[in-house]
């Protein structure tokens, strides 16, 4: 099996795929993931997984590309909008079965894509002619793949009916996870790493993007902090002069950027909560952390927040972590319902 991961969200879910039994490879062979060495934040990501103890016939390792998509049985995938993966399509360097995993809320715009019979290219940066034949190339090769009962999706988001039965329709296989893997390791946090603040803000990308204002992301904060001692968790993508602000706010610790939040967060009790803007980790945290009873509560982005550069599309893509979020909760009647009616998407001031 060939598998190719080019983000630690993407690492998770494959991890996830692989032990859900989605990946089979052949008898008495092991399977190796590889997490694209070019991409920084996949180093800490690989280490932080390894210690977890990785399942049976598994190993993952840092690598360059060209390492997988080769003429394997099976292919694991992260994102069909990647340049590496549609360059190997379009030369025909793949056979066989493939399995796509999540990467953020893009795998949304990914399968709505596949679906239309739309190119795969980014909502958030717009093609030249090339990267856009080979979308449309990529589109291609999936629905054909698809048609053949060869595609499968593995996902922990919530789709909607139409959604679901769009990809059926085509000959997807959708599978849905909820992180099993992950909530099943129970090796313990060491000191450094435990988190006893009763409120745990996830830093967002949206300020280091130039998505949001700076002043009114750091107004928010305080005010969450003057309501109580706050662990704040910054993004992969953060603004270094906000983070400094607000490692000199009263009541907030901050933690240097690392292993993906659905790692750290993975012990919280029924007596913290998380809060965030709209993304994919307020998506994973709930499918993570309400059967925990933990309450996790992404937070609407205010109309005066947005920056010139945040379109109306993208605005209205990111909006939509929040009813995922709520999807993915109410996806969970068999978890412990604290502090409910605090879930709910509210904006923030």
């Amino acid at each position: 099996m060939s598998a190719l991961v080019e983000s630690p969200l993407q690492l998770l879910c494959a991890v996830e795929a692989y032990a859900a039994g989605h990946v089979t490879p052949s008898a008495g062979s092991r399977t190796e993931i590889v997490a694209r060495s070019d991409v920084a934040t996949l180093a800490t990501t690989v280490g932080a997984v390894r210690d977890l103890g990785l399942p049976d016939g598994l190993d993952v390792t840092a690598g360059p590309a060209s390492r997988t998509l080769g003429r394997d049985a099976v292919h694991l995938v992260g994102d069909p909008f990647s340049g590496v993966l549609q360059t190997a399509l379009a030369r025909g360097n793949t056979s066989g079965r493939m399995v796509v995993v999540d990467d953020g809320l893009a795998t949304l715009d990914v399968a709505r894509r596949l679906v239309d019979g739309e190119p795969m290219v980014r909502l958030s940066s717009p093609p030249g002619p090339l990267r856009y034949a080979l979308g449309a190339a990529t589109t291609r090769r999936l629905r054909r793949l698809a048609r053949s009962g060869r595609l499968t999706w593995c996902t922990m988001l919530p789709l909607d009916e139409d959604l679901t039965d769009g990809l059926a329709a085509l000959g997807v296989e959708v599978v849905e996870h909820s992180f099993g893997w992950l909530a099943s390791r129970e090796a313990d946090l060491a000191p450094h790493e435990a988190i006893d603040e009763p409120t745990v803000v996830v830093g967002s990308g949206l300020v280091a993007d130039g998505l949001v204002h700076a002043d009114q992301y750091a107004a928010w904060l305080t005010g969450l902090a003057a309501d109580g001692p706050v662990r704040y968790i910054p993004h992969r993508r953060h603004d270094p002069l906000v983070t400094a602000l607000f490692e000199r706010l009263p009541g907030v610790r901050v933690d240097a950027p690392g292993a993906p939040v659905e790692i750290r967060l993975r012990r919280l009790g029924p007596e913290q909560r998380v809060v965030s803007l709209p993304s994919t980790s307020a998506v994973t945290l709930t499918r993570l952390l309400t059967p925990r009873g933990v309450g996790v509560l992404p937070q609407d982005v205010p109309d005066s927040w947005w920056t010139a550069r945040a379109t109306p599309a993208l605005r209205e893509h990111l909006g939509l972590a929040a009813d995922l979020a709520r999807s993915a909760d109410a996806r969970h009647p068999g978890g412990q319902p604290a502090r409910r009616s605090e879930r709910r998407t509210r904006s923030v001031a």
